[in-house]
């Protein structure tokens, strides 16, 4: 599909989702943030997100359209499918252009009560993009979640442990991340959120990065965010601006 097709069609996505947004049920996104939520989506409820995403470190460039579908089977199973539709790439001179590499995730919910949950993820990277842009190689992780509200303030707390498929001999293969976001309602229809990330692996250095964004949500069926991201020191990318959607394609069941 086009970008102009991939554009046409959120058009008119997003049109419906504000139109017809009375009587069905809220959507829940996980963007922009590193952090994944323990909650899952509504049973049924197709849910898709995507947005552009530019990000420079050093002399390289990346630009994408990085995409992802949440569908939840139940209250407590969920399968999400996700990548990045287009990739450009650019360094010294020389640039890449293709698709990115796809994540299959399953996803558990133990939902404690209305105010705090834990979640469980086990995601395979699977490498569909050519090895100039991706890996070429298979990563697997397992994402522990702990989500709470603190009145009007929500917290995602997530740890993961990675096994990297590409690795130098004199590095280690299991990677460590932790990633802590708050966000905050600070009108009707607008929204705030902040966010610590970062990464461990033996043999290379640590990387870390402050998130900031912004969401606006005219309807329970549409979440609309833009923001940025700094690195915190020389193993991590200099910056990256992001923008996106969130809105349902369907309900399944």
């Amino acid at each position: 599909m086009s970008t102009l097709k991939i554009f046409a069609f959120l058009l008119a996505a997003i049109f419906s989702s504000i139109v017809f947004a009375a009587d069905e049920d809220a959507i829940t996104p996980y963007r922009p943030s590193v952090s994944s939520p323990a909650q899952l989506p509504v049973a049924g409820q197709l849910e898709f997100e995507i947005g552009g995403l530019s990000s420079k470190t050093g002399s390289a460039h990346r630009d994408s359209m990085p995409y992802q579908f949440k569908l939840a089977f139940d209250k407590q199973w969920g399968m999400l499918i996700g990548g990045e539709a287009v990739v450009a790439a650019r360094d010294s001179g020389q640039s890449e252009h293709g698709i990115g590499d796809t994540s299959i995730v399953l996803k558990r919910a133990f939902l404690i009560d209305d105010t705090h949950a834990f979640g469980l993820e086990l995601g395979i990277k699977l490498p569909t993009a050519r090895e100039t842009i991706g890996s070429g190689k298979r990563d697997t992780t397992l994402n522990g979640i702990y989500s709470r509200d603190f009145d009007k303030l929500h917290m995602d707390a997530n740890l993961n442990l990675t096994r990297i498929g590409l690795v130098d001999l004199t590095t280690s293969r299991t990677q460590i991340g932790l990633s802590t976001s708050f966000s905050l309602p600070v009108a009707d229809q607008w929204g705030v959120s902040a966010e610590l990330s970062g990464t461990h692996r033996s043999g290379t250095p640590n990387a870390e990065q402050l998130l900031a964004a912004v969401a606006y949500s005219p309807s329970k069926r549409l979440t609309i965010d833009m923001g940025m991201a700094k690195g915190l020191n020389h193993a991590s990318q200099d910056w990256s601006l992001f923008a996106g959607v969130v809105l349902p394609l369907a309900k399944l069941w």
